[in-house]
């Protein structure tokens, strides 16, 4: 492990330490999206102050990891089995993915026996939440998202991309929430590559490949969340004694912006489960 607060995987995934307590945890942050840096969790990290370090850690090619040292011309083709190394580079590791990150964590099965927890948030067991959310957005369309999404199509760029996400902040966020989300999403790196990649080849046919049966685990919803459909997750399959499920009231997509105390509960009742 590196003693660096930025340092790269042999294949170029990005860690950044953006918390350091007292604790023998390294709990690595990935984010949803896909193409939001993981800047977009950077409050997530001081809500939940686990105890341990906390990383913030972005895919070769996502975010603004682009050029990353040792990623190969296409990165995307090592996507999402690249999180292999992100975890193994750190000891004793907990593994916490947002929306689309958590869905690539249940992707690669082998991360099961590498991980001493794993939390998901706003996430999903599959991509039978696209229909719900397509039809939300259908019956409380939002101009300026349809305005943005127009100018991305004729010209793909990360900025026009960063605009549709901005745009969108009232599906994202409750009304009391918007304000601060419009300016968390204007904040953020964009990768329209990113995006690109995981459409055509992630989000329209993933499935988990694997659900804890004794890892502690925490599935983190909010109860407003319009955007994955959290109902998914009262399924039989994914309850257990190693898995706590918390829905948050008046919690949206980014839960943690509108109900911190709730969230900051949630993992610090989490974080003593995963204590040795």
């Amino acid at each position: 492990m590196s003693d660096s607060d930025e340092f790269w995987t042999s294949h170029g995934v990005r860690l950044r330490r953006a918390r350091r307590t007292p604790g023998e945890r390294n709990w690595l942050f990935l984010p949803g999206g896909p193409g939001i840096g993981s800047e977009s969790l950077r409050e997530l990290v001081d809500v939940a102050a686990c105890p341990g370090t906390s990383w913030l850690v972005d895919l070769p090619g996502d975010g603004s990891n682009v050029d990353a040292p040792g990623a190969p011309p296409d990165p995307y083709a090592l996507w999402p089995h690249v999180l292999l190394e992100a975890v193994d580079a750190v000891p004793d590791p907990v593994a916490v993915g947002h929306s689309t990150g958590g869905e690539y964590l249940l992707a690669v099965p082998a991360l099961e026996e590498r991980v001493a927890g794993l939390v998901l948030v706003s996430t999903a067991p599959d991509c039978s939440w696209m229909p719900t959310f397509e039809a939300m957005c259908a019956a409380d369309p939002l101009p300026e998202v349809e305005a943005a999404t127009q100018r991305y199509g004729a010209e793909p760029t990360d900025a026009n991309l960063a605009a549709i996400a901005v745009a969108s902040a009232p599906w994202n966020f409750t009304p009391e929430g918007v304000e601060a989300g419009r300016d968390l999403l204007a904040r953020m790196p964009y990768n329209r590559l990113a995006v690109e990649w995981s459409d055509v080849n992630f989000d329209r046919s993933y499935t988990a490949a694997w659900f804890p049966e004794t890892l502690p685990t925490l599935i983190l919803s909010g109860g407003a969340d319009r955007i994955v459909d959290q109902s998914l997750w009262d399924d039989p399959r994914f309850t257990g004694p190693n898995v706590r499920r918390v829905v948050v009231d008046g919690g949206a997509h980014f839960l943690w912006t509108e109900r911190p105390d709730a969230v900051a509960a949630a993992f610090a009742d989490f974080a003593v489960s995963t204590a040795r």
